[in-house]
């Protein structure tokens, strides 16, 4: 889950022109929007790059597809946020570049982002860890999408605090 969430973090940090700043802290609400609006994406990404190395029965092989599509549901309700989140990661840069994207319509600027996260996904994860996500991303399938999104900042949070994993992209407030 944290890698999901850097993933979701790196793809605006990755984008021509979007200055780096010091690592933000995200709200929990900010946190949990950004990963709710990025879980579909990430979960397209994560099924091209699995699906040629599990076995037929596979989640990912059997429902990947059908659980993005559910989870993308609430993209739309997500967006605000995660568009806060996804800005706040990517700096508070003040040349062409970092304006162009603010001044982006919000349906070009998400279709965006859903292809740099489903492309840094599907590029990113080494294969032989496929089996093991299958198996995490078949667990958390019966959840709704809210309460996935909630459980990754939750363990980023948790996680973040215990000094044990540690991003120069973003860090969670404390409330």
């Amino acid at each position: 889950m944290r890698n999901l969430a850097i993933l979701c973090a790196a793809a605006l940090a990755t984008l021509p022109g979007v200055a780096q700043a010091a690592a933000p802290c995200l709200t929990p609400a900010e946190a949990s929007s950004l990963a709710a609006y990025a879980l579909p994406a990430a979960i397209s990404g994560t099924t091209k790059r699995c699906a040629p190395t599990l076995s037929p029965t596979a989640f990912l092989r059997r429902g990947g597809a059908e659980l993005a599509n559910r989870y993308g549901a609430r993209k739309a309700q997500n967006w605000p946020m995660a568009k806060t989140a996804f800005f706040k990661i990517g700096g508070a840069g003040k040349d062409q570049s970092s304006e162009l994207l603010r001044q982006l319509p919000d349906p070009s600027l998400q279709q965006m982002l859903d292809a740099i996260i489903e492309g840094m996904v599907a590029q990113e994860i080494p294969t032989e860890k496929c089996g093991d996500i299958d198996r995490i991303v078949g667990l958390l399938a019966p959840l709704p999408a809210q309460n996935t999104a909630d459980l990754i900042a939750v363990v980023l949070g948790l996680a973040g605090k215990s000094g044990k994993a540690q991003t120069d992209k973003f860090s969670i407030c404390k409330a």
